[in-house]
């Protein structure tokens, strides 16, 4: 019996505020809007995505105190999300241009060139291209 394919569909990032998130996403970070479905009660099904992405993130807007605590720091600290690009340098130039702050200068390791950078709340991310 062969085994059914699986993928990773979607990652859940709580955000303050929808449309400031989807604004970050696409304009920063040049993801294409998914889908942005009312749901009611003020919720919406929002997905963002880099184009060609298999998988996508789900904005969730924080309901309760419990969850506005988690913004910016859903992974305590860590690097949350890792985005891979093709084009490190040409990326990297892009994202400076648009005042996406990073946490340090590009860095060469073992498997590729990388830096860490910041969402629009705090959530730290790498841009790497492997080798």
């Amino acid at each position: 019996m062969e085994d059914a394919k699986k993928h990773l569909a979607h990652v859940t990032l709580v955000v303050k505020d929808y449309d400031e998130a989807i604004l970050f996403y696409t304009q920063k970070l040049g993801f294409l809007l998914i889908d942005d479905i009312d749901l009611g009660n003020g919720k919406r099904w929002v997905l963002v995505a880099p184009k060609n992405s298999q998988a996508s993130i789900l904005l969730g807007k924080a309901d309760g105190e419990k969850q506005k605590a988690a913004i910016g720091n859903q992974t305590g600290g860590r690097v949350f999300l890792f985005l891979h690009t093709n084009d490190f340098w040409k990326d990297y130039q892009s994202m400076k241009e648009k005042d996406i702050v990073f946490k340090e200068t590009p860095r060469e390791e073992d498997y590729g060139t990388v830096v860490v950078f910041e969402d629009l709340y705090g959530n730290l991310w790498d841009l790497l291209q492997l080798k």
